[in-house]
């Protein structure tokens, strides 16, 4: 993997890692609320879910396990 696509991914995890971090926040501030729609909540929650896996993903990529 070249140095440019290694720090383009790397950039891209640490942008969904805000992002998740940030809809974390959201959701929590919301249901706190009691006044949010329990709709909205729901698609926050799939969209941080979506966006763990993606993270899940980039960092199989960038730290692969190796078996020593």
């Amino acid at each position: 993997m070249s140095k440019e696509h290694e720090a383009a991914l790397g950039l891209e995890l640490a942008t969904k890692r805000q992002e998740h971090s940030d809809l974390n926040a959201a959701i929590d501030t919301l249901t706190q609320s009691h006044v949010a729609d329990r709709m909205l909540i729901q698609r926050l929650k799939k969209r941080k879910l979506a966006l763990k896996d993606r993270i899940v993903q980039l960092e199989n990529i960038l730290l692969p396990d190796i078996i020593a």
